[in-house]
This record gives structure tokens, sequence and C-alpha cells, in this order.
């Protein structure tokens, strides 16, 4: 084994760059990058992936790249000690080789056991690959190991798989060089991500039991559980990428990685990234500039969701479309919907990023159903409106694709200057007469009756009147305010 991985060494380091190209292809790792990094990748893909299949297209590349001399022995030209190489794969592999030349490491059992340093099944036909679904808030840069499954070593619940690794100069640059979403935390970085092992369709990220990760000597911290108030209901965890970025090495060095987990019948597998991490302010600048639908192509949809249906039997006038957020319960900023939903409702996009960069859901607020990012598109035709309307809280759309506001109705009330409300008087127009003190005329004074009085005082009224008719001989007739015909509001 151990003669194979420097024979196959060799035949990687008198590669041209298409040949390079084609060997990085193959096993789905990235083409890109100057020559040196072309040969670390590769490099690296021989010393911790050397598979049957991957030996064999290094032969057929290096067979075919040499096939005027294919009766000669296949030499190098030169050997890689010899050739300066300036990578952090090569001068951290000399460390490697260095370690391996202790006695109590089996070099075959090392590099024959572990695929990038993980536990492999024996080899078999080859598998459809493991994909995980893209993250909105995370762009992928490079793919530092692709989705390798976590095989158990024995039959013990809690299980060990280590993997080993070095980063290029391009990319230790890019880390350093990225700016701070917050203190100590890069907005490039290097992820571990878990899913099931599911080929059928890109999984989402999923931790196993018992989950632990160590990044060289020090545990990372992987998120916890959501509490939940509800009995009987398990809390749950929020599943994404674990940043191993400030436990790494961001030098010439190798990195290890050992990820403790639950075996528990279901099986996982692993993939490393180096990502550059979005915020929502990032995510909602560029649905603003490649996002918006336009306002023709809304006020038509409106038209197709009115259009009369001759099958039935209720003919559609018009929609009502609120203009408050139902996340927020606040007037739309900018009104977005998924453009997979069936409702002309919006919710507002920055509540809606802000809330799933915190706890992603993807799901619209509105029909309960997945609205992921890439299927998000700005109403142009709300958006105008919202600029047009500013003193109503709801519209409606017509079946020709025009809108109108509805207003809630206010309550009239009495303004100040409104004359005061005389009851019992024979003017039509309600205007206090005259005061009259003697009564002239045989009229009695007219009643004003204090609205500003409460009910405590009327009573208190009331009880002293009937105090004094009990005093007087004979009984007396209430008092009361007499209400003309015809008697018309002051206001």
């Amino acid at each position: 084994m151990a003669a194979e991985l420097v024979e196959a060494k060799n035949m990687v380091m008198s590669f041209r760059v298409s040949d390079l190209q084609m060997l990085l292809g193959f096993v789905g790792r990235s083409k890109s990058g100057l020559k040196h990094e072309l040969v670390t990748r590769a490099l690296q893909l021989v010393q911790f992936d050397c598979s049957p299949e991957v030996f064999k297209k290094i032969k057929e590349l290096y067979e075919t790249r040499y096939a005027k001399k294919s009766s000669e022995a296949p030499q190098p030209p030169r050997s890689p000690e010899a050739l300066p190489i300036h990578s952090s794969y090569d001068r951290g592999s000399a460390v490697a080789r260095t370690s391996l030349s202790t006695p109590n490491i089996d070099y075959p059992t090392l590099y024959g056991k572990y695929l990038n340093g993980l536990g492999r099944l024996p080899p078999k036909a080859v598998k459809p690959e493991v994909r995980l679904v893209k993250l909105p808030f995370y762009t992928t840069l490079d793919e530092l190991l692709k989705p390798t499954e976590l095989v158990p070593q024995n039959n013990e619940k809690l299980q060990e798989s280590p993997c080993i690794f070095a980063l290029t100069p391009r990319q230790v640059e890019l880390i350093r060089n990225s700016r701070e979403l917050q203190p100590g935390v890069k907005s490039v970085q290097v992820v571990l991500r878990i899913c099931y092992t599911d080929t059928s369709s890109p999984q989402e990220d999923q931790y196993p039991p018992n989950i632990a990760v160590k990044v060289n000597h020090s545990y990372c911290s992987v998120p916890g559980y959501y509490p939940s108030n509800k009995p009987g209901v398990e809390p749950k965890r929020p599943c994404r990428p674990i940043n191993l970025t400030h436990l790494m090495y961001l030098s010439a060095a190798t990195n290890r990685i050992t990820v403790t987990w639950g075996n528990y019948g279901k099986s996982y597998s692993v993939g490393l990234y180096l990502v550059r991490q979005m915020t929502s302010a990032e995510l909602l600048q560029r649905l603003k500039t490649i996002g918006i639908k336009h306002p023709e192509l809304c006020k038509a949809l409106v038209k197709e969701k009115l259009r009369l249906d001759p099958d039935s039997e209720i003919a559609t006038t018009g929609v009502r479309v609120s203009l408050i957020c139902p996340l927020v319960k606040m007037r739309l900023s900018v009104p977005c919907r998924a453009e997979t939903c069936a409702h002309l409702q919006c919710f507002d996009a920055v509540f809606y990023l802000q809330m799933n960069e915190k706890k992603p859901t993807w799901m619209c607020p509105v029909c309960d159903k997945p609205a992921p990012y890439d299927q998000l598109i700005i109403d142009g035709l709300l958006s105008k409106i919202l600029t047009e309307c500013e003193d109503a809280d709801e519209i409606e759309y017509l079946v020709d694709g025009s809108w109108c506001p509805i207003r809630a109705e206010k309550e009239r009330s009495c303004s100040p200057q409104c004359p005061i409300l005389v009851l019992g008087s024979s003017d039509v127009n309600g205007l206090l007469p005259p005061p009259n003190a003697n009564g002239e005329n045989g009229k009695a004074a007219a009643d004003v009756v204090d609205l500003t009085l409460d009910s405590s005082s009327s009573e208190e009224e009331e009880e002293e009147d009937e105090e004094e008719d009990d005093d007087d001989e004979g009984p007396q007739p209430k008092r009361r305010c007499s209400y003309e015909k015809g008697l018309v509001s002051a206001c």
C-alpha cells in the first residue's frame, strides 16, 4: 500500500494542468486555481482518499500523458522532494510523514482504513453521492471534504471518526482577510455539515445523537435545544453548519477534527466546506436587485386571479389585500411572497429574513407552506400602492387589475364648536332661547341637561327630589324633561 501511494504521488507531480483538472473533476473536487493549488489538491486526494478507483484514474492519466513511452517504466522526471511546491499541504504532509515513521503507527492500516480520515465501508460499486441542501445564508467557496458516511468501527454506542486536512494558502488568506460579522467571528469560515445518508434528494442538516466535535485539542460548541413549553413535546435542536474556524490552525499545520456520535441504527454523513456567511441585510439587498416582479406582471396576475370561471356559480368582483404585515402587525415596507404561493397577500421581506436568520424555517406566514429564499419575489405593484396610499391599511383589487383603498369608517363625534343641546325647547334648530328668570309668557324655563355629570350625581339629585316631595302636602307630579317633536341634532 505504501509503495502504491508513493507511486501515485510521483505520477501526480508530473501532471500538467489539464491532467490535474481531469483528476480533480473525476472525484468532484474544485478544478479552479493556479497549478500549485491544483497539485496541492491532488496530493491531498492521494494522501487521504487513494481508493482503487482514484489510483486507477491516476495511472490512466499518466499512461495517456506518456503514451509514447509506454514501454518504459513509469518514472516521473523529478522526485517530489526536489520540486519546490509552495503549499500548506506539502509542508504539512512532511509533518505527517515524520509521525508515520514512529513504530506505533501502521502506515498501510492508517491509509487503508480511512477515507479522508473517516472510517469507510469495504470497496463496493459506485453509489450516488449524498447532497446537502443549499443554505441561503452560506455561499460555498470550496468543498474540503465531500459528504462521507460515518461508519461505526465496533459495536459500541458511542463512536469516534477522525478527519485530517490542511488548507491551501489561498484559503487561509480568504479567511484572514474576511470581515468580522461580530468580534471573533469571520464571514469566511470552515464549517462542518452533517445529514442523513440519503441519496434520493438533497438533505437538510441533521445531527446524530450525542454529537461532539473536537478541533485539534479543543471541543467546538454545538447549537443547543430550543426549549419546549408544551407538555409531552420533546425540545428541538436547530441543526446548522458548525463553525470550526476559530479553533483551526490558519497556517501550514494540518488540522485534526474528531466527530463523536451515537450509533443507534441511523446512518449519517459529514462534509467540510469553506463558506462565506451572509447577513439578512445582504440577502435583502440581493433580493431587491434580482427579485423585483414588475408591476404589470403583478397586475396580470391579479386579473388572472379574478378572471370569471364559467364553471363557478359565484362571480368574484374583487379581492382584499391587507397592507399590514402578518408577521409583526406593522405596515409593509418591502412586500414579498413566494412565487409558489397562490395568494396575493404579502409579508415584509425585512422581518421575514431577520426571523429566518435567527431560526430558519422558510415557511410562508400567510399559507404556512414552504417559501424558500430562491422563490421569493418583491411585489412591484403593491410596492407602488404603498407609496400612493398612505392613509389606508387595506386595498381591494378589482377585476380589471385596478385597485381602490378601503378606509375604516370613523365614529362621528360632536365638535367643541357645536351649540349646547337644549331639551324641551320648541326651537327646531335646538338653539337656546334668551334666559327668562321670571318665566314670562307663562312658559317655564327650559331644563338644561349637563352631560358632564356622572350617573351617581343624577341619582343623588333624584333622591333629593323624592325627599322634597315627601315633605310637601299631597302628592306632587315628578319633573320631567319634555322632548319636542322635530328636535334636530346639534351636530
